[in-house]
């Protein structure tokens, strides 16, 4: 049966009904099992557990594959990189995605590396072993076709993993698209609480899923039960939290089209965006993150000190509407761009504290 996405993530991960057992599913606070003669089952932490197994389920199910759930987003990001891309292979990595996927490539990874920028009008990836792209881009809201990359990859015979952190899987479907990976750093919407630090790699081979299930073992990037828990929980109100999200994005994006003080403005889901003409193809949901530039520092400063509800934080997603002036951790955009991630207030409040705000 074809169920809704609020019915998806709030049975997501559930155990099987039992008289007297919990109804969602508990975490599960174990680093050693007594040992069993069936090769299946928990012996070891670092191996397997429980609580991983339906964040998995639950999160493989919203992706449309097999997920391994990691420490953080980058967590997921690296054992990526480290399990697909072999020493002297060539990744592509966006020019303007998440800065530090691109730190990690260029100096931990030993391959070639070539940065190709979201907007390209052509792909050339010839000699490539994984494109890795990130849409809508962070923190500049850029969008590619994921399906054009597709099929730029499979002609030069590489694999394509999607970062997916900012629409997550309600918003966004890449496996579904054709890519044979998605990323995410589940820190952001998809646990939504800004209590927990997570992340995951879903993929629709089984072959795939092996061999990452298998690094990820032996390196040790693995994540803690109760923080898996936490995520479990949170995932539980995605549905809600994003339709609340969208609905402030698509107010304050409103209020500040036209604004005297604010020099340029980006959110996917307004229909003049230069991203909207794929993005409405490809996502399901434009989300609650804006870039706003308010044109220097000095203006991005005092706004975020004068707003009562936008607090200054670097992380997205959650709860409380956010705000992090981007250049400050070396992404190449305007000095004053504010990366806006509109939390579940009341739409009214949150216009009106950010149209005080800006004088």
């Amino acid at each position: 049966m074809d169920r809704g996405d609020g019915t998806r993530c709030v049975h997501a991960g559930l155990p099987p009904e039992a008289p007297g057992g919990p109804v969602p599913a508990q975490p599960v606070l174990a680093a050693q099992y007594h040992l069993a003669d069936d090769p299946a089952a928990d012996f070891y932490g670092r191996a397997g557990n429980p609580t991983w197994r339906a964040l998995e389920s639950a999160i493989g199910g919203l992706d449309g594959g097999e997920c391994l759930v990691y420490p953080s987003g980058m967590a997921a990001v690296s054992a990526l990189l480290r399990t697909v891309v072999a020493p002297g292979e060539t990744v592509v990595v966006p020019t303007d995605g998440y800065y530090l996927a691109r730190r990690y490539a260029h100096e931990h990874l030993p391959a070639t590396v070539r940065e190709v920028p979201t907007t390209a009008t052509s792909w050339d990836f010839t000699g490539a072993r994984l494109v890795l792209v990130e849409t809508p881009s962070n923190p500049g809201l850029d969008v590619c076709d994921i399906t054009a990359v597709v099929a730029a990859a499979r002609a030069a015979g590489a694999l394509v993993a999607v970062d997916n952190t900012t629409p997550t899987p309600l918003g966004q479907r890449p496996l579904e698209l054709g890519a044979d990976f998605v990323v995410a750093s589940d820190t952001k919407a998809l646990a939504g609480h800004s209590d927990v630090v997570l992340g995951h790699v879903s993929t629709a081979s089984a072959e795939w899923a092996e061999r990452l299930r298998a690094e990820r073992s032996t390196s040790g990037a693995v994540p803690g039960p109760f923080e898996t828990w936490l995520a479990l929980r949170g995932l539980g109100t995605l549905d809600l939290r994003l339709a609340r999200q969208a609905e402030n994005a698509a107010a304050l994006h409103d209020a500040l089209r036209g604004h005297p003080k604010v020099r340029g403005l980006r959110w996917p889901g307004a229909a003049d965006d230069p991203a909207h003409a794929v993005a409405v193809r490809q996502m399901r949901r434009f989300g609650g993150v804006l870039a706003v530039d308010l044109g220097s520092v000095e203006a991005a400063e005092a706004f975020v000190g004068r707003a009562e509800l936008v607090t200054s934080a670097t992380s997205f997603g959650g709860l409380h509407t956010t705000a992090d002036r981007r250049a400050r951790w070396g992404d190449a955009v305007p000095p004053g761009l504010l990366r806006v991630s509109c939390g579940c207030e009341d739409a009214d409040d949150l216009v009106a504290d950010v149209l005080a705000a800006l004088g």
